[in-house]
């Protein structure tokens, strides 16, 4: 069950640096891995990394960026200075704004490519002027990135089988949108539970609101393991 736990990162989409670090502290035991994402990071700034990493914990630090190359391979710079183990970017930034980013990357920080939000679908691309279907766009994001040297893939569930048979095992396939069975899917539109995800291929699972808004986030991953494990 240990293996399948460092599976898991617990997404501290939460309001404040105690908030965070309580759950840090609660789950610290089991979980090893902890995403700050936009809603963290910009109410605490660099600090509630430091904070995370200071217990122990890895930091995967979701800021999704996608600015010009320069912009984005300095912020990928001050990422890895305060050493958070993974980023994120935007690729549809494109290839030169991808290279930058991988070539700025040190202290052994995987720099991760955003294909496309698990909140939106196929009504989403339409309205941004993209006529293809959505496994195809995240398919051809997925060639961007890998060929321009990223360390993984974030991509829904819904997509894992095809990036995996289209790169194998080249690329990791981090997956958000993660709900167990007994969650609700609230905004998420291409959601997958843990033991499918996991099946389809994904490296590493990314859970949010059903550990962190439940009454008692110890036993919500105990639940999650359990269901994993079934």
């Amino acid at each position: 069950m240990a293996r399948i736990a460092e599976k898991i990162i617990v997404a501290l989409d939460v309001a404040t640096k105690k908030e965070a670090l309580d759950l840090v502290d609660q789950l610290g035991d089991t979980i090893s891995f902890f995403k700050i994402g936009l809603q963290l990071y910009t109410a605490e700034g660099p600090e509630i990394v430091r904070a995370v990493l200071a217990t122990g914990a890895k930091v995967f630090l979701d800021l999704k960026l996608h600015d010009i190359p320069n912009t984005v391979a300095k912020a990928v710079e001050s990422a890895a200075n305060l050493g958070v183990q993974m980023l994120t970017v935007h690729l549809s930034g494109g290839s030169e704004m991808i290279r930058a980013a991988v070539a700025a990357r040190k202290n052994k920080m995987s720099i991760l490519g955003v294909t496309f939000l698990t909140s939106a679908n196929e009504e989403t691309l339409r309205e941004v002027g993209i006529s293809n279907k959505m496994a195809n766009h995240v398919l051809r994001l997925g060639k961007v990135g890998v060929e321009a040297g990223i360390d993984g893939l974030v991509a829904s569930a819904h997509e894992i089988k095809a990036l995996r048979s289209e790169f194998g095992d080249k690329t990791k396939i981090i997956v958000p949108g993660i709900r167990p069975s007994w969650a609700d899917t609230g905004d998420q539109k291409r959601v997958m539970t843990p033991r499918q995800a996991l099946d389809a291929g994904a490296n590493y699972l990314v859970i949010g609101r059903p550990i962190t808004a439940h009454s008692n986030p110890r036993d919500a991953v105990t639940k999650i393991l359990d269901e994993i494990n079934a």
